[in-house]
């Protein structure tokens, strides 16, 4: 009997062990599974990514977080590559993953921060956040514009350009040319403001380009995808109740606010200044008067200022 047992044993183990032998592969790759973070599937972005770091936001290649800025960079990164979806995974040693992804998904004026470093083709209209306890997190986003409206963008675009930029123009030049062009086209929608009568689209480039009426936004969006093709590191500034650009030239990050240039009169004959064209903060907060002070941005998220 004892014998038998022994036999009927060895038969188990070598059963066993030839299982394993066999099945190696899957074992391994199921087991392993258990202890590595996945690795997320990473696509390419699209024509209007910028790639870029800023001091506040910064590009990722991994798109694994360890700590809550590498959350805030892959918010960013996903934004920036102009995709729709992504699922990225939290790593087991970083324990306070899923509190953190909670804290940055609910923080609106964050995401609407990095939103601004995004080109307008790009960036959002609406975020959604899934995750679970397991450590996956899909992001979705719905831009701000959709294709037949970036095609139609740009057709208006390549027509501004063709009608006030020519041979021999510097950057300068031809930022102050479309930032004219701008102003002398558009009418700044008070009513949108004041009553938010959305007769126009003025929030977004549709409006102004289509319609001749934009309010801060519009205006904004305008100008940064204008400064990005000309090759002009750039992004949105905003306030409580304002946006601008910020754009690098010359060595030196400067305000340029088409909005403010394109100001409502008492009179409403229609005006074009050039007092926030490529000014300092300075010179921007000096501007505002006392108890309209549109310009008091955060510089927590804007770092150059």
């Amino acid at each position: 009997m004892v014998v038998i047992k022994r036999i009927v044993s060895f038969l188990v183990v070598i059963l066993v062990g030839f299982y394993i032998w066999s099945n190696y592969q899957t074992i391994y790759t199921e087991v392993k599974s258990k202890f590595e973070t996945p690795t997320p599937i990473i696509n390419d972005g699209n024509a209007y990514t910028k790639n870029k770091d800023y001091l506040f936001v910064k590009h990722t290649d991994t798109y694994i977080p360890y700590n809550k800025n590498d959350i805030i960079n892959i918010y960013y990164s996903a934004l920036d590559q102009g995709w729709t979806e992504f699922t990225f995974y939290c790593p087991r040693e970083y324990e306070t993953c899923i509190n953190d992804i909670e804290s940055v998904s609910k923080d609106e004026l964050l995401l609407s921060n990095i939103n601004n470093y995004i080109h307008p083709f790009n960036s959002y209209s609406e975020v959604k956040t899934i995750y679970d306890d397991t450590g996956e997190v899909t992001l979705k986003f719905k831009h701000m514009y959709s294709q037949e409206e970036i095609d139609r963008i740009n057709e208006k675009l390549d027509e501004m350009f063709r009608s006030v930029v020519y041979d021999g123009m510097s950057n300068e030049d031809i930022i102050l040319a479309l930032h004219d062009y701008i102003v002398n086209n558009t009418i700044y929608d008070v009513k949108r403001v004041d009553y938010n009568d959305q007769t126009y689209d003025s929030a977004r480039m549709t409006g102004l380009l289509f319609q001749g009426y934009g309010i801060c936004s519009a205006y904004t969006d305008t100008m940064a995808v204008i400064l990005f093709r000309l090759g002009i590191d750039n992004f949105k500034i905003s306030s409580d109740y304002h946006v601008w650009n910020a754009l690098y030239i010359n060595n030196n990050w400067v305000h340029l606010d088409v909005t403010w240039d394109d100001p409502v009169t008492p009179s409403g004959i229609h005006t074009l200044t050039h007092e926030y064209y490529l000014i300092n903060t300075d010179k921007l907060k000096s501007l505002d008067k006392v108890g309209q002070e549109e310009h008091n941005f955060n510089n927590a998220y804007y770092l150059y200022f």
